[in-house]
């Protein structure tokens, strides 16, 4: 890819991804992703900000090759994941002389993860600070943002704010500054909602920290940079507050139609009482979509049939996906249907065990629902109508 100056003497050399559909073989990318890295030529120091996935690692050099890039001293080194620090190995066989500065914890995945040696290492602490002649760069811990050793880098001269994962969105373009702000915000939802959702706090606090830069420039780890830092910085604000939205969220699965009828009925009581209902057939669904709901959602109704004595696979997965995603939902609840008996409603229950939301009453019906069980869906319907109604007091 072109070479792409950000201010003088700065650079993107990332790559990317334009045909990525699975990260970590977990999360869609509808729409690709990027790994970004970039080249800092101070006036007596020359740095890497970051590297790319391994399979891109050819681009990287290449970008480098183009800027004539005969030495690099540092190899700044923000987060040890893979997609961030695989194509390091490679950068110091080419620059034998680079050293690679990151902190501590770091340092010990780095060595786990892709056997770095020792000396090759420059540790840093938190708000320390790297001459590189005109430049200057200061090293900002952020720690669960989103592993335990993540931090941010700072280019003092140029304001410009080497965020990580942090605001980060996956989307190939080659836009190097956002252009369609709805766009990128949307896949930047996505992103938090998959990566960022369950550190919430630890998000919210550093976000507190780093605003004191006084940035002009966000340029993270994937996708576009950010040289209107306020449109990023206002929709995580949003995301991370503990306001919920009048929105419940009903993932479900039907074997042979009770658990769909179930599902449809209370999606109809739901809006006639002027909620907002989100079906997620997860059949069908991309778990991104799902994700990104939970951000604002206020309830989760899990629909699910009974195999064997547990409930449905699907089932069991999208309630550990939220469970794991740790969304601010407030209320939770399961309805479905049985041939014989079992405990699907005590496997969901348990796998929500990481949120603090409040369980309504389940709604579990002996092959397809009758009238008495659709009372039950409209008592439950109900109690959803008048918890909602008190929601962010």
């Amino acid at each position: 890819m072109a070479v792409q100056e950000i201010k003088s003497q700065v650079f993107y050399v990332g790559a990317r991804d334009w045909d990525r559909r699975l990260f970590d073989e977990l999360i869609p990318l509808p729409d690709g992703t990027s790994y970004n890295a970039y080249l800092i030529k101070g006036s007596e120091k020359t740095v890497l900000i970051d590297s790319v996935d391994p399979p891109k690692a050819g681009e990287l050099m290449a970008d480098l090759e183009k800027l004539k890039v005969g030495s690099i001293d540092y190899v700044v080194c923000n987060h040890a994941e893979q997609d961030h620090s695989g194509s390091i190995p490679r950068v110091l066989e080419t620059y034998p002389e680079a050293k690679v500065v990151t902190n501590e914890k770091c340092k010990g995945f780095l060595k786990d993860l892709l056997l770095i040696r020792e000396e090759k290492f420059i540790t840093v602490g938190d708000m320390e600070t790297l001459s590189l002649g005109d430049k200057s760069l200061e090293f900002l811990m952020t720690p669960w943002v989103h592993w335990p050793e993540t931090m941010c880098t700072y280019l003092k001269e140029d304001r410009i704010l080497f965020s990580c994962d942090l605001f980060g969105s996956h989307l190939a373009t080659t836009d190097l500054f956002v252009k369609n702000e709805a766009k990128v915000i949307e896949d930047a939802k996505r992103y938090y909602a998959e990566i960022m959702m369950p550190f919430r706090p630890t998000v919210k606090k550093n976000i507190e920290k780093l605003e004191a830069l006084g940035f002009e420039i966000i340029a993270p780890s994937h996708g576009p940079l950010y040289d209107k830092p306020g449109i990023i910085l206002d929709a995580y604000k949003e995301w991370i507050a503990d306001r919920v939205e009048n929105i419940v969220l009903m993932p479900y699965v039907s074997m042979h139609g009770s658990t769909e009828a179930m599902v449809s009925f209370l999606t109809e009581r739901l809006m006639e009482k002027g909620i907002t209902v989100k079906p997620f057939n997860l059949t069908e669904t991309d778990l991104g979509e799902l994700a990104m709901s939970l951000v604002d959602a206020a309830t989760v109704v899990i629909g699910t049939p009974t195999v064997l004595v547990g409930p449905h696979p699907a089932a069991v997965y999208a309630a550990t996906l939220v469970n794991a995603l740790r969304p601010k939902i407030k209320f939770a609840a399961v309805i479905g249907s049985y041939g014989w008996g079992g405990k699907a409603v005590d496997v969901i229950k348990n796998s929500l065990g990481n949120l603090k939301v409040e369980l309504l009453d389940p709604v579990l019906v002996k092959g397809h629902p009758r009238e008495g069980d659709f009372k039950a869906l409209e008592n439950l319907a109900n109690e959803i109508a008048r918890r909602h109604k008190t929601l962010n007091q």
